[in-house]
């Protein structure tokens, strides 16, 4: 299938591993131009030289307030145009509700919350009939995740914040739509595992509450956030997808 990538430009942020790097490569993949960011420049620069030619990489942190206004002139410098953004950011610390700190949730909410805020708003005005703007937020957006407390609260207020932009936007057909992962198989997750002591126990304990029985791959996740953003996707906005491999029963 043909997904109508090809020449068309897109800024990826925390881009150079997980989520937001599988992301990347399946826009590459297709034939997509790409800013990617991430805050290390020797891990941005990598990973750019990973995906090719058609690959820009710029450190930058979504808490920086510049940062926005950076990556959107760098898509016209490099390419030319902007249609698309997908907003992927490091998980915050995870803890319980007397475990996190103050400074945490500052922090969490900077990169989390109003650095994604910023860098929507700042597409929204660049972008023209066709662009979108795509999150990935996390399953915590319908249900809470234990020990994840401070991306339990503000996941959903990211999800709400999206869904009023996909009413404002669409009348200019502009889309505006959101991935929620479970369990994919990054390094974050294994470090979530990790926390309980035993993590092959606890992969095993979580894959037998997943209907299909497994982890995801990066790279299911990828493909999907690249469908999202593509022009085959075309009347798609205001949803939130879940990537979960079946883990969310209700509607």
């Amino acid at each position: 299938m043909d997904l109508g990538l090809k020449d068309r430009v897109y800024v990826v942020t925390g881009a150079t591993r997980g989520l937001g790097n599988a992301s990347a490569r399946a826009l590459s993949a297709d034939g997509a131009k790409v800013i990617i960011t991430g805050r290390e420049e020797k891990a941005v620069t990598a990973a750019a030289a990973e995906l090719g030619p058609d690959a820009v990489g710029i450190a930058a942190d979504n808490a920086d307030p510049a940062a926005a206004e950076r990556l959107i002139a760098a898509a016209h410098e490099h390419f030319g145009r902007l249609d698309g953004v997908l907003i992927s950011v490091g998980g915050p610390a995870p803890g319980f509700v007397a475990d996190n700190t103050d400074e945490q949730w500052r922090s969490a909410f900077d990169a989390v919350f109003l650095g994604a805020v910023r860098l929507a708003r700042g597409a929204a005005a660049a972008l023209g009939e066709g662009g979108v703007i795509g999150f990935v937020l996390s399953g915590s957006v319908h249900e809470p995740i234990p020990g994840l407390t401070i991306s339990n609260g503000l996941r959903p207020g990211l999800a709400g914040f999206a869904k009023s932009l996909a009413d404002e936007l669409g009348p200019r057909g502009i889309r505006v739509v959101g991935l929620l992962p479970a369990r994919i198989d990054t390094d974050r997750v294994r470090e979530l595992d990790a926390l309980s002591g035993d993590a092959d126990s606890a992969r095993a304990a979580n894959e037998s509450l997943i209907p299909l029985r497994r982890y995801g791959t990066p790279e299911e996740f990828g493909r999907t956030a690249a469908f999202l953003l593509s022009p085959a996707a075309s009347y798609l906005t205001g949803v939130m997808l879940p990537v979960d491999g079946g883990s969310r029963h209700g509607f």
